[in-house]
């Protein structure tokens, strides 16, 4: 039962983490669509000014609560995917670079290039991302002792010695990258006005159906590569309730935005994130990392957790420590809230 709850609350945390960090992954994504003018650039960079940064938290956060609560997952992923998670801390960086960086030199191509760096890395990582979770959904080659490595490509197929990518990582890559561009678009639309606000309401509506053919194929492709993510499902089928929640909130999106309801577009967007997170978790449960080969080799919540006393003792020191991130939280988006413009004095 212990091990349940600390799945759960890794999940919460990771979905917490994908919902705020994707929507300025997703301004990042799009900010050189969305702004033609400086002006207009420094608007979409302000709607995530003050809370970019503290969203990337989360990140750190859950892989602290992953370290402390599924040790032997924390030491097998970081190893077998040291190649893309070393990848992934560079995008971080130059991510940072981007933001920061572009006010300091005054001049049109310094600031042009730091613009690039911030699309590029974002883009990137929104597409790393979604090849991670469809590694895990496909299964890697662990070893009996828990090991494994995967090169970054081997011959873009899916069989017992896959790499990070392949054609169906690919698509799961592509399905985050929309997907993120979405949630970032429905954010943009709900924080500014005039021309900026016109071109995210009309990336949102370009780019809803896009997202909904990825994530049919992706969902297709899934129980192609990996029928037993359906077993769960068909035991309980209460279950069923997420991929409802999943097409519901897809359709909504497009639909608030033409009806100008942007908040409700944003909302809908976090949602359908949320949910198929919480699908694939629900998915493999109990099982947190498949092996591609024999079965007998997954890791489980049981044999990757770390012992029962210490997961019960932390439940203590992990709960504190959320109830004061949710309360900075809280307190940073209210004091954030409200439309922003580029007559606003930030350093953006």
């Amino acid at each position: 039962m212990i091990e349940t709850i600390w799945f759960l609350f890794v999940v919460l945390m990771l979905v917490t983490y994908v919902v705020l960090d994707g929507f300025d992954l997703g301004a990042g994504i799009l900010h050189l669509l969305i702004g033609r003018t400086e002006d207009e650039r420094r608007t979409v960079l302000r709607t995530i000014g003050p809370v970019w940064d503290g969203n990337e938290v989360w990140l750190i956060a859950g892989g602290g609560t992953l370290y402390f609560a599924f040790p032997r997952l924390y030491a097998s992923g970081f190893s077998g995917f040291y190649l893309p998670l070393t990848i992934v801390l560079w995008l971080l960086i130059l991510r940072g670079v981007g933001i920061e960086f572009r006010m300091h030199i005054a001049s049109i191509v310094w600031r042009g290039l730091f613009d690039g760096f911030f699309a590029l890395s974002s883009a990137l990582l929104a597409v790393f991302y979604g090849a991670a979770l469809a590694n895990v959904l496909r299964g890697v080659p662990l070893q009996p002792d828990g090991d494994f490595f995967e090169p970054l490509w081997t011959n873009w197929r899916v069989g017992p010695q896959p790499g990070i990518l392949d054609w169906y990582t690919v698509i799961g890559g592509l399905t985050a990258l929309l997907a993120l561009a979405v949630h970032g678009s429905t954010w943009v639309a709900l924080k500014t006005r005039g021309d900026v606000n016109v071109r995210a309401r009309r990336l949102t509506l370009a780019c809803s159906p896009v997202l909904a053919a990825l994530t049919a194929m992706s969902l297709i492709a899934t129980v192609y590569v990996r029928p037993a993510v359906l077993d769960n499902y068909r035991v309980h089928w209460l279950l069923l309730v997420i991929p409802v929640t999943v097409v519901i909130a897809l359709a909504a999106i497009p639909r608030m935005i033409k009806r100008g309801r942007e908040r409700d577009a944003f909302i809908s967007s976090a949602v359908f994130l949320g949910a198929m997170l919480a699908g694939a978790a629900a998915a493999l449960y109990p099982v947190v990392l498949p092996a591609s080969g024999d079965a007998a080799w997954n890791m489980t919540i049981f044999n990757a957790a770390a012992g029962r006393h210490a997961l019960s003792v932390g439940l203590i020191w992990w709960t504190g420590g959320m109830l004061l991130a949710i309360a900075y939280v809280v307190f940073v988006y209210r004091t954030f809230r409200g439309k922003v413009s580029a007559a606003a004095q930030t350093l953006y």
